[in-house]
């Protein structure tokens, strides 16, 4: 009886497969049909354009934050900024006291609590990659459609 029950599963399985393989090459035969184009169009994967001129960040001046909370962004360049295990750059201008001496915006005393509340004297270890929230400012072009509304624009 339970040979009987397994050759029956085994078939039903193979069966199965065979019916999803079928379904599987038929609606990628239909989306040929309609027209389904690559992101890139025609162009094949070993040619085409090379990278696309990056935009400049614009510094000088600051950018306006879009909603409440919103980290504020970099208005410098930091491309060759060392932000890593060892040293942060970044506190060379904005952490206390340098700050006043740089003329820069001095870090958040959000900054300075751990994430268990404990108030520290230095920055956070959870806070010491800058970049993970702040990023340098730009005015580059929107790959997706967007809708976002500024929450400044809002009434």
């Amino acid at each position: 009886m339970k040979t009987l029950i397994k050759d029956w599963a085994i078939k039903i399985t193979a069966a199965g497969m065979a019916v999803l393989a079928v379904a599987v090459l038929s609606v990628d035969g239909a989306y040929a049909q309609q027209g389904v184009t690559s992101l890139r169009g025609q162009t094949a994967l070993d040619e085409g354009p090379g990278a696309a001129d990056i935009t400049k960040q614009q510094t000088g001046k600051r950018f306006t934050r879009n909603y409440r909370q919103q980290p504020p962004l970099i208005p410098h360049k930091i491309e060759k900024y060392q932000i890593d295990m060892k040293a942060n750059q970044c506190l060379g201008c904005h952490d206390w006291p340098q700050n006043v001496e740089a003329n820069a915006p001095k870090i958040s005393e959000t900054h300075y609590v751990s994430p268990t509340g404990v108030r520290l004297n230095k920055v956070s270890g959870s806070r010491w990659f800058c970049n993970q929230c702040h990023v340098p400012q730009t005015e580059a072009i929107a790959l997706v459609p967007n809708t976002f509304t500024s929450s400044n624009d809002m009434k």
